[in-house]
């Protein structure tokens, strides 16, 4: 996307945490404290103020789970199960293979955290393959819904309520024994977002593992193939780049991942539901509001910008 094509906004809606300079609504976002790094990647408030009866149709497509508190907006969801209705919910989200159509009516607090893949296994917690594009209730997930709900005082500022998010989890995590994430599941998340074009064969050769220990651990961690999370990342960080949210002097090494144009057109249509020229002129508020917060935890993992400070698209 050049600089003279900008992505469409929609100007209904105006995000409590300023918007980026291309007018994108942004969240408020960052990562864990030190502590909770092997478990947490990311946490997000997300404020926004719209008309009562405005609808504003979009979707997500995150690749981990989250743990999502809806304080506020009517939300509609199409899930692996069915449509799901929710409003005043704690909920779990597992990670998507594609883009997840949502909806949601009037203005709209949402709460959360990302769980880092293999959190939910070292932590005895649901199984990534049982929960691919789904939503649950956190009381499903063995957590209490109230007290997630509860957790957040009105007047409270954002970082208050991370802060509140943090103990809650340290809690959670000295519960349930505290193991940490496998070290390869660690690695290849690292790679998925340094490196997404490479070869799985290639990942195992230099992790010095056997390929099908690599594909057991990632199935199990992921809850899909290595290929398929690589192939997700890619087209993760290409919307991040249409959107507006991503570091512009990656554009032609993001570009360079795919073998040409029709190739990109190929891919990305088949996991967001529309071609990349669609993407940029429709407006993506919730979409891009996720893909805000996965990249900027992407550019301090790989150290282009460090903890805190100001990202390239604000």
């Amino acid at each position: 996307m050049s600089r003279n094509s900008r992505p469409a906004i929609d100007r209904s809606i105006a995000s409590a945490a300023g918007v980026s300079r291309d007018g994108q609504p942004l969240s408020y976002n960052r990562a864990p404290a030190a502590d909770l790094a092997p478990w947490i990647g990311r946490l997000y408030v997300t404020v926004v103020e719209m008309p009562d009866d405005y609808l504003l149709d979009c979707g997500l497509f995150n690749d981990t789970p989250f743990i999502r508190i809806q304080l506020r907006g009517q939300w509609t969801a199409d899930t692996a199960d069915g449509r799901l209705h929710s409003e005043g919910d704690a909920l779990f989200f597992g990670p998507h293979t594609r883009r997840m159509p949502v909806s949601v009516r009037g203005s709209f607090t949402s709460v959360g955290l990302t769980l880092r893949p293999g959190a939910c296994h070292a932590l005895r917690g649901p199984g990534a393959r049982d929960h691919l594009d789904r939503i649950c209730p956190l009381d499903d997930m063995g957590l209490s819904s109230k007290r997630w709900l509860d957790l957040f005082d009105p007047d409270g500022t954002p970082e208050d309520w991370c802060r509140a998010m943090e103990d809650e989890m340290r809690q959670i995590i000295a519960g349930r024994g505290g193991e940490i994430p496998e070290l390869l599941t660690a690695r290849f998340e690292a790679e998925a977002f340094v490196d997404p074009s490479i070869t799985v064969t290639r990942f195992a050769r230099e992790m010095g593992v056997e390929q099908r220990r690599l594909e057991r651990c990632v199935r199990r961690d992921f809850g899909m193939p290595p290929k398929q999370v690589l192939r997700r990342a890619r087209a993760l960080d290409m919307a991040s780049h249409l959107r507006g949210v991503a570091d512009h002097d990656e554009a032609e090494a993001l570009s360079l991942r795919y073998y040409d144009q029709s190739h990109l057109i190929r891919e990305f249509t088949d996991l967001f539901g529309m071609s990349p020229r669609q993407f940029v002129a429709r407006p993506q508020p919730l979409m891009t509001l996720a893909l805000e917060t996965r990249q900027s935890r992407r550019l301090e993992m790989i150290e282009r910008i460090q903890p805190g400070q100001i990202r390239p698209w604000q």
